[in-house]
């Protein structure tokens, strides 16, 4: 059966040199394990849900009725606000109970409970970079300042509570199963961990470490053709328009006289995946044939089982919003209403500054600020081991935040030590009140006022509305930052080195309405050099932004499937711009037969990276094994350094033909770039011949990219791979090996309609014995997408199941 689809391959990985009712490790005991009446033979279902379900509940005011239909979506109709958030959490959990606890339990740093010592450095760093902290505050901001909103996060809290409660073993999603451990009892304080987390996610990448390596390595000449902040500043196309007026007196702060700290250090913690981007874009309806606005978002993250989204269509008399939700918190993160849609990208931002703390002494009881020994905090932090007893870890806490880097935790190779952490993430905040008057608001103004409540991960919202308002906003809690300020390691104990005053929100960068008819976001830089406040990131998008614009430019009369094709687009940018530079450089007239046709196989190449060709494979190889090659001395190097990102190596390989990182340290010759570019065509047609003397590999871009989307435990009997999708990082269609667009939808406002379609990798439900555990896999893959039922009453044959909660 398809429901089984997992289960031979799923008992020979893990029953191998196991006895029956014996605990090995983490895998648990297999006779509990196996029985057909409590193990994982109960999470194979032979239908997607029962038809009609009838719960009696505690926890509810009035009866909610929740309405699926064919995609799993929920429906749910309530009466008031509290039951429509109690029921929303309680059918979250329904689908995704396990999937929303051990997100949480990773991001508080408590996986060693579960799986065990391996992880303990893993925790402890999640414990160092104050997550957990961050939601404390958080949570204890609502509980003094925003009573109500706090009482929705406790209804979604009891909604959680009352499915736990409401299961047996038997019932228990398979990951608990053979991880042997059950559910604990869920708390508000999750909700704000879960937003953590997302900063985390979002806003924790930051070089600045890397960049005081690089700096003291090869000194600031080298550093600026390595890392600039804006280069072919020509060519950049940012979020906001360029020649914008700023209409606004800025905030001022003068650029002290300051010297950082140029020590080595050797960083250990994993940053986020520099990927983690979005593409989103509107177009009023001077562009579209009907004169409607259309709204499409993408987030491009993680491809992973069970999803990061949740679908839900959530209504009662305040509220009728629908679109994409987390798993674990309340509301719409990304969705529509009645009267608006609205998206978002990450804005790409320094928002983490690293400073050197001075102690006293050992006691590291007082640090050095403004000429004073000021007192630290310590926190005594304890780690439940599985199958090892407790750890416990001190973590200094100082007015910057907590001292991630100290002689207990990193490397003890670097010249410098005991590093704290400053980071917007740490700072009380109020998403959840944001994301909640955003589901309800019916125009542009009560959107911007809801956005002023939220801090972060920074975000560029675009906005749409029935009666044709289009705008985007980059909006967060942004310090104000002289030049360079955090780009390098500060010094902790000066003021100078201090953030000394936030932006005003009416001063983050927005537009409405413009000109061009359209608005678009894809990470790339915010605003040209108009913009009165210093701007920085490490991580800037180069080429999705300028492609999309690109095309918004010369569209006219679109219609909805247009902008379903502009989300699907596989123009591969990098390759337009580097590849002819790379195939001018050989050498043609003593090329070998093999040769020969590589050669004319990327010559005749349209520079689409669709899934059926097989030019991008090469290409895709080759451009690899160039920055390999290219940035070795970045890769070996003693010290911690990252490569430039692409669209700077491409600048560097067609502007400085003979950088010293080009050239071959071991050999008496003095290499170029067309060296570069000769030397490493050969090796890809010969790692290619190599790969192809395996019958079953091809140079089909899909089989060879192998787009996977992974169960978060990386059992491959849960994950699908070798999916049949184009595209791949930096391009419109962001599908690379595991990761990519996450959720994407499409609305469509206008006449009193509002009219919506999405899809994503995987399915509502996450249990992988359930027939539509990832059916949505191949049409996401296909650019295929389901009409979202936005309907206050659906029709009979529109619904799949009714659960009818009702109170106790």
């Amino acid at each position: 059966m398809k429901t089984f689809r997992f289960i031979l391959s799923f008992i020979i990985t893990i029953a191998t040199g196991i006895c029956l009712n014996t605990k090995f490790g983490s895998v648990p005991p297999l006779g509990k394990f196996l029985s057909p009446f409590h193990g994982f033979w109960q999470n194979a279902e032979n239908k997607a849900i029962d038809p009609v379900q009838n719960l009696v509940l505690d926890g509810l005011k009035e009866p909610v009725n929740v309405y699926f239909d064919d995609l799993l979506i929920p429906h749910i109709k309530a009466q008031n606000e509290e039951d429509l958030f109690f029921t929303q959490a309680y059918i979250t959990a329904y689908h995704r109970l396990w999937q929303m606890e051990f997100q949480l339990l990773a991001a508080e740093g408590r996986i060693s409970e579960i799986l065990g010592s391996g992880f303990l450095n893993f925790d402890r760093g999640q414990r160092r970079i104050g997550l957990k902290y961050g939601a404390e505050a958080s949570l204890d901001l609502f509980r003094k300042e925003e009573p109500a909103i706090y009482r929705l996060v406790a209804a979604f809290t009891a909604g959680v509570n009352a499915y736990i409660e409401s299961l047996d073993y038997k019932d228990y999603p398979i990951e608990y199963k053979l991880l042997d451990y059950k559910p604990e009892e869920w708390t508000p304080f999750k909700c704000f961990l879960l937003i953590s987390n997302m900063h985390s996610m979002l806003s924790g990448g930051e070089r600045d470490l890397e960049h005081t390596n690089a700096l003291k390595k090869w000194g600031r000449e080298v550093f600026e053709i390595l890392y600039p902040e804006r280069p072919l500043e020509e060519k950049l196309d940012p979020v906001i328009p360029r020649e914008t007026d700023f209409n606004f007196v800025p905030v001022k702060i003068e650029k002290p006289s300051v010297k950082f700290p140029l020590s080595f250090t050797l960083p250990t913690l994993e940053t986020p995946n520099p990927a983690n981007g979005s593409n989103s874009f509107v177009v009023n309806g001077n562009k579209t044939t009907n004169g409607k606005v259309i709204l499409t978002n993408e987030p491009d993250l993680n491809l992973n089982l069970p999803s990061i989204w949740y679908v839900a269509h959530l209504n009662c008399p305040t509220i009728n919003v629908m679109g994409a939700t987390l798993p674990g918190g309340p509301g719409v993160i990304i969705g529509f209403n009645d009267s608006i849609a609205w998206g978002n990208t990450n804005a790409k931002r320094d928002l983490v500054d690293w400073y050197h703390i001075q102690y006293k002494d050992e006691s590291r009881n007082e640090y050095l600020y403004n000429n004073n020994w000021v007192p630290t905090k310590k926190v005594i932090e304890k780690f439940e081991i599985r199958g090892s007893k407790p750890f416990y870890d001190t973590i200094v806490y100082t007015h910057h935040g907590p001292v991630v880097y100290d002689e207990s935790f990193g490397d003890g190779r670097s010249e410098i030590t005991n590093l704290a952490m400053k980071w917007t993430a740490h700072l009380p905040s109020k998403e959840i009140k944001a994301i909640y008057l955003v589901n309800k608001a019916s125009q542009y103004d009560q959107f911007v006022e809801a956005l002023s409540n939220f801090s972060g991960p920074p975000q560029n919202y675009s906005f749409a509305a029935a009666n044709g308002d289009i705008a985007l906003w980059v909006n967060g809690k942004f310090p104000v930052k002289w030049e360079e300020q955090g780009k390098f390691l500060m010094d902790g104990s000066e003021v100078d080195h201090e953030w000394k005053a936030y932006i005003p929100h009416d001063h983050n960068l927005h537009i409405k309405n413009p000109d061009q008819n359209f608005v678009s976001s894809a990470n790339q830089h915010a605003a040209d050099t108009l913009y009165p406040y210093y701007q920085y990131d490490y991580n800037y998008e180069y080429y999705r932004g300028r492609r999309i614009n690109e095309r918004l430019r010369i569209m006219s009369n679109i219609e909805v499937e247009d902008m379903m094709k502009l989300q699907h687009d596989n123009f591969n940018y990098n390759a337009f711009e580097a590849m002819p530079m790379m195939l001018d450089s050989l050498d043609t007239a003593s090329f070998t037969d093999k040769e020969q046709k590589y050669y004319t196989l990327l010559r005749s190449w349209d520079y689409f990276n669709h899934p059926d060709k097989q030019a991008p494979s090469v290409y895709e190889t080759w451009w690899s094994k160039l920055n390999s090659k290219l940035w070795d001395e970045i890769d070996n190097s003693d010290v911690k350094v990252y490569r430039p990102g692409w669209f700077n190596t491409v600048n560097i390989l067609s502007r400085d033909t003979d950088f010293f990182m080009i050239d071959n340290q071991t050999t008496t010759i003095k290499e170029t770039s067309g060296d570069l570019f000769r030397d490493t065509f050969r090796e890809t047609i010969e790692a290619l011949e190599e790969y192809l003397e395996d019958p079953d590999n091809t140079l089909l871009w899909y089989e060879f990219k192998n787009t996977t989307v992974q169960h978060l435990l990386r059992l491959a009997p849960f994950s699908f791979d070798k999916i049949k999708i184009g595209g791949n990082k930096s391009i419109v269609n962001a599908a690379s090996k595991r990761h990519g667009p996450s959720w994407r939808m499409v609305v469509e406002l206008g006449d009193g309609e509002v009219n919506a379609w999405g899809v994503y990798p995987g399915s509502q439900t996450g249990n992988p014995g359930n027939p539509k555990y990832g059916h949505m896999i191949n049409d996401w893959a296909n650019g295929e997408y389901y009409p979202l039922l936005f309907k206050r009453d659906l029709n009979k044959s529109e619904i799949n199941c009714t659960i009818t909660l009702q109170p106790k």
